[in-house]
């Protein structure tokens, strides 16, 4: 473990969300950077259902906290870690550490997760939108366009990095079911490398000039690799060793707090 980073809990639940595969995410402190983080895992059986069928994945949609509606899929993935555990988590280290901002962050499906979690969040009061700074990463579309909008209302600095094809980041399709992506994206059409340039899309949840510009040969592999890192290789070797190093790569060029 990193003397910046100190691990506070981890959760791995059999949830009910994803029957042959396990739901996780885990909370942190970062005392150099005054945050609390808290990041969602992605699955492996999420890209599976993906290429198999996104209809079965985004048909049920169910109401959400902050108005609209978000899958049903997603919401009880989140929900299970929730209420099962990350909830007590984050009341009690914002209570250890009042004047801390809040970071969540997840990758894929744990982007996903992440989203809603930071939104139940500040919608709830737990933490002022001001303090909470969600970043994710081949976040798929997560709910309808009324909490589209409503989240990006809330406050919260939010950014969703997206890398080159990834088709991830275009499932389900815009409009389906009336999905629709929140602010704001940050899409790089590279390998992502120290420096590699990007376009920021902001104050437009479904802008032409980021990823929606290109619909027609979307890529698994470029979901699976963020910042020169093979994902799934990085989470199974142990995420929490190279954090700091991904944070680093992505922070000074939007200028603001980046987790990974």
């Amino acid at each position: 473990m990193l003397k910046f980073l100190k691990l506070f809990r981890q959760l791995i639940l059999n949830c009910d969300a994803f029957p042959t595969d396990h739901c996780s995410g885990f909370t942190a402190v970062s005392h150099s950077d005054k945050a609390i983080i808290m990041s969602f895992r992605g699955t492996q059986g999420f890209l599976q259902l993906v290429t198999e069928s996104s209809e079965a994945l985004f048909a049920n949609k169910t109401a959400f906290i902050t108005g609209g509606q978000v899958s049903e899929y997603f919401f009880n993935g989140f929900n299970d870690v929730w209420i099962k555990g990350m909830k007590d988590d984050i009341v009690t280290l914002k209570n250890k550490y009042p004047d801390y901002d809040l970071w969540a962050t997840g990758h894929s499906l744990g982007g996903a997760m992440a989203s809603l979690a930071a939104a139940t969040i500040v919608k709830s009061g737990i933490l002022p939108g001001s303090k909470v700074y969600l970043y994710t990463f081949g976040q798929p579309r997560t709910g309808d366009k009324t909490f589209a909008q409503a989240h990006d209302a809330l406050g919260m600095t939010q950014y969703r990095v997206t890398h080159h094809k990834d088709l991830v980041a275009h499932i389900p399709p815009e409009g389906f079911e009336g999905y629709w992506h929140h602010e704001a994206e940050v899409w790089y059409q590279n390998s992502m490398k120290v420096g590699d340039s990007f376009v920021e899309c902001d104050n437009n949840d479904e802008s032409s000039d980021c990823s929606d510009s290109e619909l027609f040969t979307l890529s698994i592999k470029d979901h699976l690799h963020y910042f020169e890192r093979d994902v799934s290789g990085y989470g199974e070797d142990g995420c929490v060793g190279s954090f700091k190093v991904l944070k680093n790569k992505l922070a000074p060029a939007i200028k603001t707090k980046i987790v990974v």
